[in-house]
């Protein structure tokens, strides 16, 4: 796939006046080769120091090192090609940080997957990607058995909750997960062996042979593919995103220039305590991520962030420093009586991203913390990098901020003609972090640049005099529910397979937890179909946070002249 070409400077970057002091105005992403480079260094110049915390198990830079090395070398050993995808279906545990720095450093390209995906979505991105080996965490097993014989995946690595968390303790967690919690659900996928072709070993097994092998440097370049991060597609199903080394690096680098400046008086960047409690496979946890491995801080990983009184003693326990979050993350520690009690007095950043930030939520956090809340605004297209507030910023500002170094920001109308500052058109983005294109989708990635290479975001927004830009629409149809992408055509595609339905449409409707909600307005053959058996459907076929919280039947849906359900109709509360 042809990289677009990417020009440094095409347009006066006004905004750069409003930089905080001591940010610099752009970066430089050549400055390493590849990931795998970037990664190295931190983990050798750091070795000593902790890179992440787990249920008060600690792992260092250098046991991270040694870790990756022998699952790397390990997955070299099978005999994949450079480049090959290799798929990571993990949680927040330290797993995630071993795997992922595994199939970087081995010169192999990373496919996030979401855990909770159910057999339908996760078979999707397994054939669409081409995945031949998978990093899995045993509790989703099952999962993968429905599916297994419809990919291509001939590797299989199985772990456990306790893997990483020490000998006997680890072994406790795994026993109390497996048999007095019962979260493993049965599965059939055998351990320590072949199945057919199919190697299928536990993570250990995994780690114990390649201790003794040796991990051929990655041959990986600046343009090489490091991640697939699949994003929701129009035509229903998702499609992903080609980041490559540079894109990565860049973003890593973008966000260290914005940012570092608001943890400088922690003094050494090493002692910082980043919360990463926002799943490690989505984009804006995952670049958070490895900008703290940048830094050589240390990350408290939160495997269940749903769980807010276990998430509130975490926090507790010692002085963090940065802490990004969903609005709705926000808002469920801040209905917490005993989130309240903590010592807020080293929170130097509180990032929000993901979907838009509630004033009313901002105003709370600040009284309550003391510490404002910064809001961003990416893309997984883009690193999750794109525009920021200020870290210097005292208030809430209800824009989405500056465009990042390196960035530039560009109001277009459909044509893709520039517009003038005040003027509402699509947010459009070009620079050294926005990604190369969708994976073999050739007409999908035409369609999402303009003639001049910036990148069409579908949303619609506002650029003022001084370079701040707000958000006032979504071009697109998509669905925003607690930070997540939920494409109607997708939901639509699912739900009119559940027997007894005729034609359905899905939208999003406001929702004070999550910003928003699905809504599905369901035409029925069968009349006796009732809400619960297209709830139940819906459960069997989309992970929850795709799943709608209202059902409507109607009689009909309002259409064009041709026959297209308009969806904007739906929204207006006296359609019918």
């Amino acid at each position: 796939m042809a990289a677009l070409p990417f020009n440094a400077a095409p347009m006066t970057r006004h905004w750069l006046s409003q930089y905080p002091e001591g940010v610099a105005h752009d970066v430089s992403p050549d400055r390493y080769r590849s990931l795998s480079s970037l990664l190295e260094e931190s983990f050798k110049q750091h070795a000593k120091l902790p890179v992440s915390v787990c249920m008060e198990r600690w792992m260092s830079y250098g046991e991270l090192d040694t870790h990756s090395a022998a699952l790397g070398a390990w997955l070299q050993a099978r005999g994949l090609p450079p480049g090959e995808r290799v798929a990571i279906m993990l949680p927040n545990v330290p797993q995630f940080l071993v795997a992922m720095a595994a199939v970087v450093r081995a010169g192999y390209t990373v496919v996030n997957i979401n855990p909770l995906y159910t057999a339908r979505e996760l078979e999707h991105q397994l054939r669409d990607s081409g995945a031949r080996a998978i990093i899995i965490l045993e509790n989703f097993a099952h999962t993968l058995q429905e599916v297994i014989d419809q990919t291509a995946l001939e590797h299989v690595v199985v772990s456990s909750l306790g893997d990483m968390l020490g000998f006997w303790y680890g072994r406790w967690i795994s026993f109390a997960v497996r048999h007095l919690a019962r979260m493993v659900p049965a599965y059939k996928l055998p351990l320590e062996g072949t199945q057919g072709k199919r190697t299928i070993v536990s993570l250990r097994h995994a780690l114990a042979q390649g201790a003794s092998l040796h991990l051929r440097p990655s041959q990986d370049g600046p343009d090489s593919v490091a991640f697939l991060q699949y994003t929701g597609g129009t035509t229903g199903l998702s499609k992903g995103a080609v980041l490559t080394h540079r894109n990565i690096i860049a973003a890593t680098l973008q966000a260290e220039a914005w940012f570092s400046p608001a943890l400088q008086r922690v003094g050494d960047l090493r002692k910082v305590n980043g919360i990463a409690a926002l799943p490690l496979y989505h984009i804006f946890a995952l670049t958070l991520s490895l900008l703290c491995i940048r830094w050589g801080a240390h990350m408290t990983l939160i495997p269940n962030p749903r769980d807010i009184p276990k998430f509130v003693e975490t926090l507790k326990r010692r002085p963090f420093h940065l802490l990004p979050a969903v609005n709705t993350l926000f808002n469920a520690l801040l209905q917490n009586p005993q989130f309240r009690q903590i010592d807020f007095s080293q929170l130097a950043m509180s990032q929000a991203g993901g979907m838009a930030a509630s004033e009313g939520t901002a105003r709370q956090w600040q009284a309550v913390t003391g510490c404002p809340m910064i809001e961003g605004w990416g893309m997984s297209e883009t690193c999750a990098i794109g525009t920021n507030n200020p870290v210097n910023a005292t208030a809430f500002s209800g824009t989405i901020g500056l465009p990042l170094p390196g960035i530039d920001i560009a109001i277009k109308d459909d044509e893709g003609r520039s517009l003038a500052l005040g003027e509402t058109g699509e947010i459009c983005i070009k620079g050294p972090n926005v990604m190369r294109g969708y994976y073999n989708q050739p007409e999908e990635t035409a369609r999402a640049f303009t003639p001049d290479g910036f990148m069409r975001t579908g949303d619609l927004g506002i650029m003022d005099e001084r370079g701040y830009t707000r958000i006032v629409d979504r071009k697109k149809d998509m669905i925003l529910v607690s930070g997540f992408n939920v494409f109607p055509s997708e939901l639509e595609n699912v739900i009119s397979l559940c027997p007894g339905v005729l034609e359905c449409a899905a939208i999003g409707v406001a929702d004070d937890k999550q910003g928003e909600a699905v809504k599905v307005f369901v035409v029925r053959t069968d009349p006796s179909l009732r809400e619960e058996d297209v709830a139940r459907f819906c459960q069997e076929n989309l992970t929850g946070y795709k799943r709608p919280r209202h059902i409507e039947f109607r009689d009909e849906l309002p259409k064009t002249n041709v026959g297209k359900i308009l969806r904007r109709a739906l929204r207006q509360p006296t359609a019918h």
